[in-house]
């Protein structure tokens, strides 16, 4: 009785013992002398866990791909103007200004240099437009929306004109070759290096210091001393073509230097693309504009909505 009851005892902390070690050293449980019954349970129970789940997977996969393969079809076909605009905008920049070396906007300036006639305002233009459409995008306000400024420099005849955001000298160049003699042109670009670009460009076109005042600031600081530093106590036109999120305060800032008067007009691009909702909730609500929106695309992309905000200050709340 005595050794049966032992030998019990001896079973219960074996077994006690297998029990422990399994819950507390998983990866040591193999090293015990368990039963050859129990290593082969364990052993298959294992097995038919890994073959049950990789099947689960193997059914469920492919079950989950073609449910999504119709909407990322759907996705890509309904936005790949933008994804056209991904690759052209920032990936061909980055690899070529690996390989090059130097910004886009100075391969700009050299394409022009090689193509352009020097002088000739339209050349430049044309050459300009050839590079941003079928070499590396640029944004510029492009030969549609270019259309758009040039109709109304031509019905305003505007004297003083500002132009937040040079960029390479575009706009700079499609509004002096259109405006009348004794206009003068202040255009504002906070980035040194396309500063110095636009610099060229605008000299290479024919127009001189007389004819545009290039200022390397920010448009915050350079709108409240325009009057001061420069003189100036009226602006015709304004061009907002800088950051989009800088369009409603630097629109602020116009209103509160007095620059802008009755029938002064302000011509803001990408209002639509990539947008400037907050500017145009404020222009169409504040009572101070006639705001009207040309609708056109992106420039040098097919598909992809844009505008340009006309306001017509009134000065009536």
């Amino acid at each position: 009785m005595m050794s049966c009851c032992g030998h019990m005892t001896l079973q219960v902390k074996w077994r006690l013992r297998c029990s422990i070690i399994i819950h507390e050293e998983e990866s040591d449980w193999l090293l015990e002398p368990v039963s050859l019954h129990t290593c082969l349970s364990v052993c298959f129970l294992s097995s038919l866990s890994s073959v049950i789940l990789r099947s689960v997977l193997k059914m469920v996969s492919p079950a989950i791909a073609l449910a999504f393969l119709p909407l990322l079809l759907t996705l890509i076909i309904r936005y790949r103007y933008y994804f056209v605009l991904l690759y052209r905008a920032v990936l061909t920049r980055w690899v070529r200004d690996c390989l090059s070396g130097i910004s886009r906007e100075e391969r700009a300036f050299q394409y022009i240099l090689t193509h352009a006639t020097p002088g000739d305002s339209q050349s430049i233009l044309d050459t300009f437009d050839t590079w941003c459409s079928k070499v590396e995008f640029i944004s510029n306000i492009g030969p549609k929306k270019g259309k758009i400024l040039d109709r109304l420099l031509q019905e305003n005849c505007p004297i003083t004109v500002l132009e937040l955001g040079t960029h390479c000298g575009y706009s700079t160049v499609r509004m002096a070759r259109s405006l009348p003699i004794g206009a003068r042109i202040y255009s504002v670009e906070m980035d040194q290096r396309n500063a110095q670009v636009a610099e060229k460009i605008i000299r290479l076109a024919g127009f001189d210091d007389d004819m545009v005042e290039l200022i390397q600031r920010p448009s915050d600081e350079v709108i409240p001393r325009l009057r001061e530093d420069l003189g100036v106590e009226r602006l015709d036109l304004v061009l907002m073509d800088h950051w989009k999120r800088c369009y409603l305060p630097d629109l602020h800032l116009l209103e509160d230097s007095g620059l802008i008067g009755q029938g002064s007009i302000i011509l803001a691009d990408n209002v639509i693309f990539p947008g400037a909702p907050n500017f145009l909730r404020y222009a169409r609500r504040c009572g101070l504009y006639e705001v009207r929106v040309h609708r056109a695309t992106l420039e040098y992309m097919r598909g992809i909505p844009d505008g340009m905000a006309e306001l017509t200050y009134i000065g009536i709340k």
